[in-house]
């Protein structure tokens, strides 16, 4: 009687952990990036990547909630379809930018 409801709920929670974990992760990179700026040490690849990587996510997030729709999926299926090329990205950038910014100069 219960059990879409239940599934249902669990998929909204998935989605809220996983938008946290990529709102944490965003603010570290947010962080590192301001401080590479204000330092005048970021690359001039890590300033294209910054500004590009936001409409790459965009296009694919777009896509796999539209699938996730299409396929019938419901809303929160296809939210949490949607978050995951954002978090991909964001955890991604945490790893890659935290590990260039504790190296020894």
């Amino acid at each position: 009687m219960y059990g879409p409801l239940f599934s249902t709920a669990l998929l909204w929670q998935k989605w809220a952990f996983g938008a946290a974990q990529m709102m944490m992760a965003s603010s570290s990179v947010i962080q590192i990036r301001v401080l590479q700026m204000s330092l005048g040490t970021m690359r001039p690849e890590e300033a294209t990547r910054m500004v590009f990587e936001k409409s790459s996510a965009l296009a694919k997030a777009t896509e796999m909630a539209g699938r996730a729709l299409a396929a019938n999926k419901g809303p929160a299926e296809a939210s949490l379809a949607g978050l995951a090329p954002y978090t991909r990205a964001t955890r991604a950038n945490a790893k890659r930018l935290s590990r260039r910014s504790s190296r020894p100069k």
